[in-house]
């Protein structure tokens, strides 16, 4: 009796959270979207899209994993160094037609040869279903929306709700810009309101012109879907190059290390800009994201000349201290000549600008090594890891 009436119990909470946040959970691709666009890609295999790689996971020991605490994964108030951020900002026009924005975690607004670009904004308090639950933001946005320079396109790497927030894209529906998106993903973003002929669809290695500048997807090592198992890889993941005439860069994405990111170099390079996936990772599941180490060799294999590391900095999605991320960037960096980035979140950087956001802006924290706590992906042996 008391077993039915606890399972009716958390039946009920399910139901009614469902209820309460439907429209959160987006809308996977229907019958006719699958039949006339995903089924077209050469990534779709019996009713879902699969990456270049599986991805391997340690299901036991992350249960485990989710146990443990660290005082040091989220930054304590004095601990952040933010820029002050404005329109006006953005009147000047960038050093060499190239300017990076960094607003925390993956949100970037990039400017190059005169096309302005929003990539993964979430200017939501969380990254989750629902407004009630999942990790805090550290600090409020930087800039309200409607203080952004004028946008040209707006960038979506894939569906996690930490990379297409359905609160920003409410907030843009009346917007006049385009959003250029993986296959599948247009599917939430009609039924959160953005009209059709403003979105455009690409699959890996498709292009779409913006200016001046030339949008490709480019494969990437993830997953996707919005209410696990349920959607699941249903709408494509990806990273994404951008080409003017003279400047070029490239954002990794949501990815775990693979060998194909040499092809994206040799295809799409080289870059004078990578932005890559180096935070919230663990060695449980370390498929999913790059990870610091991996970074640098992700950045070596495309042909990078300065290196941004993304995804981290903004929300505790993993175990490791906040300012790991950055120190192994850095450590690994170091080792292997490459230049890297550091721009306080806000701070708006230009990579060709040698004296420009080079400083570390972050106090020193506890946290492990590369050689205590290593970020190996699967399947790269040939590849040195």
């Amino acid at each position: 009796m008391f077993g039915a009436s606890l399972a009716a119990i958390v039946l009920g909470v399910i139901v009614s959270f469902l209820i309460m946040n439907w429209q959160r959970l987006g809308r996977s691709p229907d019958k006719e979207h699958r039949d006339q666009v995903l089924s077209a890609s050469k990534f779709w295999y019996d009713n879902r899209f699969v990456g270049p790689l599986p991805l391997k996971n340690n299901w036991r020991g992350s249960i485990k994993e989710s146990f443990k605490s660290n005082p040091y994964n989220v930054p304590a108030d004095d601990d952040l160094s933010l820029a002050h951020i404005t329109k006006e900002s953005f009147a000047q026009k960038p050093y060499k037609d190239l300017r990076v924005t960094w607003l925390g975690h993956s949100t970037v607004i990039l400017e190059i040869e005169g096309a302005t670009l929003l990539i993964d904004p979430i200017w939501s308090e969380r990254p989750s279903p629902t407004k009630l639950l999942g990790p805090k933001r550290w600090y409020d946005p930087l800039i309200d929306l409607d203080d952004l320079p004028p946008i040209d396109a707006v960038i979506i790497s894939h569906d996690h709700y930490d990379h297409l927030d359905y609160d920003t894209i409410k907030a843009m529906e009346h917007w006049n810009v385009r959003f250029i998106v993986p296959l599948g993903v247009g599917a939430h973003l009609k039924y959160w309101g953005i009209k059709p002929e403003r979105i455009k669809e690409i699959d890996w290695w498709e292009s779409f012109d913006v200016k001046n500048v030339t949008i490709t997807a480019t494969p990437a090592r993830h997953t996707s879907g919005r209410l696990w198992p349920i959607g699941a890889d249903k709408t494509l993941w990806a990273g994404f190059a951008f080409k003017g005439k003279n400047r070029s860069v490239w954002y990794s994405g949501d990815s775990g290390l693979f060998p194909g990111i040499r092809e994206i170099g040799q295809r799409l390079g080289p870059f004078d800009l990578t932005m890559i996936d180096i935070g919230q990772y663990n060695a449980n599941w370390p498929d999913w994201h790059m990870g610091p180490e991996q970074a640098v060799k992700a950045h070596i294999m495309a042909g990078g000349e300065t290196l941004m590391g993304v995804h981290w900095g903004l929300f505790n999605l993993a175990r490791h201290s906040w300012t790991e991320p950055i120190e192994r960037l850095l450590t690994a960096g170091h080792q292997e000549g490459v230049d890297i980035l550091l721009p306080r979140p806000g701070e708006l950087a230009e990579p060709h600008n040698l004296k420009a956001a080079r400083t570390p802006w972050w106090p020193k924290v506890p946290r492990k090594t590369a050689a205590e706590d290593p970020i190996i992906s699967s399947g790269c042996e040939d590849i040195g890891w």
